[in-house]
């Protein structure tokens, strides 16, 4: 956990491996990035990706990821790949369809918009 301003990280996906979850047909996911940052303002941005042995449809790349900001409670915004909606994206209560062009962009995607929002 980290407190304060917007975190930075080098992040690698083929080089990190935070952990292993295995799945109801007893292959296993990868947790490849989970980050939790809470501001000074209480609010959080949390990341969890997961390399999946199968994509999650109907997404057509092989990850699962829960992206997220939360501010008093509320989720402001919001990326993920739910199964039966693919990809996608939260703001302020609506969803709107998410093009995925990679791990790093979905980051940063997600990262700038959270930025916006904090007037940054």
């Amino acid at each position: 956990m980290h407190c304060g301003g917007e975190g930075t990280r080098n992040w690698n996906p083929a080089l990190t491996t935070y952990g292993m979850r295995r799945h109801s047909n007893g292959v296993q996911a990868v947790r490849l990035h989970s980050e939790k940052l809470v501001f000074a303002d209480g609010a959080i941005r949390e990341e969890v990706i997961w390399r999946v042995p199968a994509p999650v449809p109907p997404s057509q790349h092989a990850y699962k990821y829960r992206l997220v900001y939360i501010v008093g409670g509320q989720r402001r915004i919001g990326y993920d790949n739910e199964r039966g909606k693919g990809d996608h994206r939260h703001h302020h209560g609506a969803e709107f369809p998410y093009t995925f062009r990679g791990l790093a962009a979905l980051l940063e995607d997600f990262r700038a918009d959270v930025r916006k929002e904090r007037g940054e």
